[in-house]
Formats: structure tokens, C-alpha cells, sequence
């Protein structure tokens, strides 16, 4: 998977924010879920969950209504081009890197529409 936790990315999908979605909304990624393809995005796809009232340690009430980030699927969220600030897909590159005296080769995710590192 090309998005990682601290990536900011921008909606793709869904209902613009004119109609109470959440279409061009950009955040950071909060939370990444491997197994079930789902990012946590900061402020976007916010659900209500209801607590249930309970007693604090102190004797104060506890509970109410929170507001949440709820989780994305992957393919409705891209990653946004450091240059441009525009959504762009991730390609990868293989880079040489010298350490320690010897060679080491790593990939690197790089954006297809400005070629620049991200």
C-alpha cells in the first residue's frame, strides 16, 4: 500500500461538502488498517458515537455524544503532491544510497506528476 500514517491526502469520492460530503477534503492520515484496506483521515468522515453514562473515578459523569473520525477505504482517498498540492499517484523508485562504506538500495515513493519525493 502506497499511503502510510502522517501522509496528507485528499478525498477523491463521494458527495461534495456542498451536499454535507466530504469530496475535496484534505487531512492527515491518522490510522492505517492493512487487513481491511481502510485509512483514518484527520476531520474527514467525522460519525457521532454514543457513549453510554457512566461514573468517573472522581464521581463525575462520564459519556454523551462524541464526535469521531469513522475509517476510508484506500481507493477513495490520494496522495497529495508536494509541489503541486494536488492529488497525483505514487510510483516508485529504486535509489542507491551510500552507507557505512557499502551500498545500500532502497525504493522510494515518488510522485507521477511532479517526479518529486514524497
Amino acid at each position: 500500500m502506497d499511503i502510510r500514517k502522517g501522509d496528507l491526502v485528499q478525498v477523491i469520492s463521494g458527495s461534495t461538502e456542498a451536499r454535507g460530503g466530504d469530496r475535496g477534503k484534505q487531512g492527515r492520515v491518522l490510522n492505517v488498517d492493512l487487513e481491511k484496506n481502510k485509512v483514518i483521515v484527520e476531520g474527514v468522515n467525522l460519525v457521532k458515537k454514543h457513549t453510554r453514562v457512566g461514573q468517573g473515578e472522581r464521581g463525575g459523569k462520564t459519556g454523551g455524544i462524541e464526535t469521531m473520525e469513522a475509517p476510508i477505504h484506500v481507493s477513495n482517498v490520494a496522495l497529495i503532491d508536494p509541489k503541486s498540492k494536488k492529488p497525483t499517484r505514487v510510483g516508485f523508485v529504486t535509489k542507491t544510497v551510500k552507507q557505512d562504506g557499502g551500498e545500500i538500495t532502497k525504493k522510494i515513493r515518488v510522485s507521477k506528476k511532479s517526479g518529486e519525493e514524497i
